[in-house]
């Protein structure tokens, strides 16, 4: 089993999400917490995952000096991609509800990507998850804001809270990459290169 491959090996997780937090110990992964200030801004011509891709990179940058033999670090980045642009996480309540009137009767898609980078090596793995949203009321959209403050979220919402309860109507996909990173594509990453460590 994974946990045991990773006996030697001190996985990093540079994300202060409780969301990705507790997915790793779903995982029964040991880690350390380390984060490191980025400013997450990317070109503009990039799209979907080149985006991710680009910004778990960048998240990854100010510790590849301190990188140890046997550190795995990971970092990711998810945004929701609608009419062919990113949105990313709300500023306040107002942009939140544009934000989620904007995703009202429509089908999105959540991009992940992981990025692990070691002393050997930097592996990219991305999905996506395509996600439909009901008809929102405006009443719906601020009762979820004001009780749910979804600010530290990409697109201002979580499938796990209210809104994903009364609101999604299909989900094609991953459900975990949607809440916050796609659990799957993590284990098999990450026994493949612990067999290289």
């Amino acid at each position: 089993m994974l946990n045991d491959q990773l006996k030697n090996i001190n996985i990093i997780l540079a994300s202060a999400s409780p969301r990705r937090h507790a997915f790793l110990k779903e995982l029964n992964i040991d880690f350390d917490v380390q984060l490191k200030p980025v400013e997450e801004v990317y070109p503009q011509h990039l799209k979907r995952e080149e985006i991710t891709d680009y910004l778990a990179k960048l998240k990854a940058e100010p510790f590849l000096k301190s990188l140890k033999a046997k550190d795995i670090l990971i970092t990711s980045d998810t945004i929701v991609w609608l009419d062919n642009k990113a949105i990313g996480k709300p500023k306040d309540k107002d942009e939140a509800f544009k934000m989620i009137q904007s995703l009202s009767n429509k089908s999105h898609d959540v991009v992940t990507t992981i990025c692990f980078t070691s002393t050997l090596k930097q592996q990219l793995v991305n999905t996506s998850t395509k996600v439909t949203f009901k008809a929102l009321s405006d009443d719906e959209i601020w009762y979820y804001i004001n009780t749910y403050k979804p600010f530290d979220k990409a697109g201002a919402y979580g499938i796990q809270e209210w809104i994903g309860a009364i609101g999604i109507t299909r989900i094609e996909g991953s459900y975990n990459n949607v809440v916050g990173l796609p659990t799957h594509l993590l284990y098999e990453t990450l026994n493949a290169i612990a067999k290289d460590l």
